[in-house]
């Protein structure tokens, strides 16, 4: 554990961590494009896949290409504010770590239980939408899924289960459980293959853009335009699942921050550039279908790169889901190294230096939960938490700079507290924009935390045990 955070906890009087750090040591092999891809391949999927397109037709028109603009820029505030939390504290746990050192316990274990929530439902809601695209390969193919066996019971139309859902979420598991270098290396790999589909889409497709399309640019108004960046914000949801691979990045203080703004910008840049390729080729009012670059390859009589596109798309997916399924797993390691869930949840493979029974428990929750959910019920809870964590994240940055002015910052957000405020700020506004609906669950969630904290976590709590101690 690095002298910085040792510091900084012991100041606090949080827990001891020399001899935790003796029993859960997590290997350091992942590199700075390590983490980049790991923020790529978290990023980019159904928000470049699907949401360009929904949202065009249904809420922003050509105006979209500014509701991605004004989602990366509340994005950008809090990425800075990861950046330099990363660098001063290279702990796996990513915001739940940090709101520990910032807030103390109890808001360690709200951002923790929230984050769970988030990283969860992400991977279910993929799978999901994962299992849509096989779906249709398979059946351009002339291999047909039985609908039953490719829809949940709780669907409009019920099945029995969405069994390629399952079986990708079981897939990436035993993938993950194998080492986080492996892991990352077939991540790479999935990055690799859906930026090379991306550039050739717009290479192939840029020359085809009429201004005339863009006219008028915002037909909905900019309400419409605001509506649109709220939800088009979960297309920029990922960056933060680099920094909950801390423990094992090399040179985590310059590493991080480079994996989390260099994500961030690739992403933004390839979001823009299809948003404007799309709106730019064909009028917006046709694009709200769940494959617009398919679409737009259609209209452009380009189906053999379409093929190749939805390919990209399913290992865009794969991509996000191997991301999230690293993420994941690591604050339920996390917290449970605190105390704050059952310890052998932070045990790690003897052989793969993975924590594996933490990656099985996530692997078996969000398998059942694609299995079994809609994708409508999945997509509900997912903004929010991811929200919540940012509002932290920037608050938390604000608090360690008043109250440990001192402590060593290898990178420093700029133009603090403007910076800072603002994340906080926009973040809150996004927020404060969902559906009451999805306020009532996180309530709900939140309510469910708070009794496994009162009657497990606080008693079993590492940092209570240690204080009754002294």
């Amino acid at each position: 554990m690095s002298e910085i955070i040792q510091r900084l906890l012991l100041k606090k009087s949080l827990l001891n961590f020399e001899s935790i750090e003796a029993r859960t040591v997590l290997k350091r092999t992942l590199s700075a494009w390590d983490l980049t891809a790991i923020g790529i391949g978290s990023i980019i999927g159904v928000g470049i896949f699907v949401l360009p397109g929904v949202e065009a037709a249904k809420h922003a028109g050509p105006g979209i290409i500014l509701s991605f603009v004004l989602a990366a820029v509340a994005c950008a505030f809090t990425a800075l504010c990861y950046a330099e939390m990363t660098a001063m504290i290279p702990v796996s746990g990513s915001a739940y770590t940090y709101g520990y050192v910032a807030l103390g316990e109890v808001f360690a274990w709200i951002i923790g239980w929230d984050l769970l929530l988030e990283y969860m439902f992400t991977i279910s809601l993929v799978a999901v939408g994962w299992s849509s695209y096989c779906t249709d390969l398979l059946e351009s193919l002339g291999v047909a899924i039985p609908y039953q066996w490719r829809s949940s019971p709780f669907a409009p139309t019920p099945g029995y289960c969405d069994a390629p859902a399952l079986i990708i979420v079981a897939l990436v598991t035993s993938v993950i459980i194998t080492g986080i270098k492996e892991s990352a290396r077939l991540n790479n790999l999935m990055v690799l293959i859906k930026l090379t589909a991306i550039t050739l889409f717009v290479i192939l497709t840029a020359r085809h853009i009429n201004p005339v399309n863009w006219k008028p640019f915002m037909p909905f108004g900019f309400s419409g335009v605001m509506t649109a960046a709220s939800i088009v914000f979960i297309a920029y949801i990922g960056f933060d699942a680099v920094s909950t691979a801390a423990e094992e990045a090399k040179n985590p203080q310059s590493t991080l921050p480079k994996g989390i703004l260099f994500s961030l910008c690739i992403a933004t840049i390839l979001y823009i550039l299809v948003a404007a390729i799309m709106t730019g080729t064909v009028r917006y009012q046709i694009l709200g279908v769940p494959d617009p670059m398919a679409l737009v390859l259609k209209t452009l009589k380009m189906p053999t790169v379409g093929a190749f596109i939805c390919l990209a798309a399913i290992a865009g997916m794969t991509s996000v889901i191997i991301s999230m399924m690293i993420a994941q797993p690591r604050i339920i390691f996390a917290m449970a190294r605190d105390g704050l869930l059952p310890t052998p949840l932070a045990k790690i493979h003897p052989r793969f230096n993975t924590p594996y029974l933490a990656t099985l428990l996530t692997g078996a929750v969000a398998a059942i939960m694609a299995s079994m959910l809609p994708i409508q019920a999945l997509a509900e809870l997912t903004s929010i938490g991811t929200l919540f964590a940012f509002v932290i994240v920037c608050g938390g940055v604000m608090i360690l700079r008043r109250t440990n002015p001192e402590t060593p910052r290898p990178f420093r957000v700029p133009f603090a507290p403007f910076v800072t405020t603002a994340g906080v700020i926009s973040c809150g506004a996004l927020m404060a924009s969902l559906p009451f609906t999805t306020w009532i669950r996180f309530a709900v969630w939140l309510l469910l935390g708070a009794l496994i904290y009162a009657f497990y976590g606080f008693r079993n709590s590492i940092l209570n045990g240690e204080i009754k101690n002294r």
